[in-house]
């Protein structure tokens, strides 16, 4: 779609497991030209989880926009991008996303990439799942965004926390197409 390097939106919000937002903004920071707007609940859950602020996170991103700039290029249907991830997702944020209630940048820039039929990635972090939780979930779906649930397999065998995490940041990687080695395919042991 893009001439030259990939171009992606990165929301990071207010859920638990912001680890999954940073470590994606790391792998693809190194070959992606990739857009961050964090939300201030999301900055206070970098903080709290991981001891991080906003500025840990410059040096991996190519613009960074605050949540309440609405005139931020990436606003527009006129700005190319390839897709938008949202990680991890508030249940606020899918909330909104569901219903069209843009009124910050996260939101705004995922309707967008819905009405422009982009690919949309929304990973949840919550549990259980309430009835409305589902019904918004699948309001993203039937608009065309992807559900990848913050649920790692176990098949390759994780040792750490990192392989958890990479587990799903390399799910989301494929969905884009992007090659890596974030994690061992399954493959069945030969038969003898």
């Amino acid at each position: 779609m893009i001439e030259g390097k990939l171009r992606l939106i990165l929301g990071i919000t207010g859920a638990s497991g912001v680890i999954y937002g940073v470590r994606l903004l790391e792998v693809l920071g190194r070959e992606i030209e990739t857009h961050l707007v964090i939300s201030d609940m999301g900055a206070k859950i970098l903080e709290l989880e991981l001891g991080l602020t906003l500025d840990d996170l410059l040096e991996h991103a190519t613009s960074v926009y605050p949540n309440s700039d609405l005139t931020a290029p990436i606003s527009s249907g006129s700005f190319q991008v390839e897709g938008m991830i949202i990680a991890p997702c508030s249940m606020k944020t899918v909330a909104m996303v569901a219903n069209g209630i843009a009124e910050n940048l996260i939101v705004r820039a995922a309707d967008v990439t819905l009405k422009e039929e982009r690919k949309l990635i929304l990973i949840p972090r919550e549990t259980p799942l309430g009835r409305i939780h589902l019904e918004n979930l699948l309001k993203v779906v039937e608009a065309g965004g992807t559900i990848l649930p913050a649920s790692p397999a176990f098949y390759h065998a994780p040792k750490t926390i990192d392989d958890l995490v990479d587990f799903v940041v390399g799910k989301v990687l494929d969905l884009f197409g992007i090659e890596h080695n974030l994690y061992r395919r399954w493959d069945l042991p030969e038969q003898g």
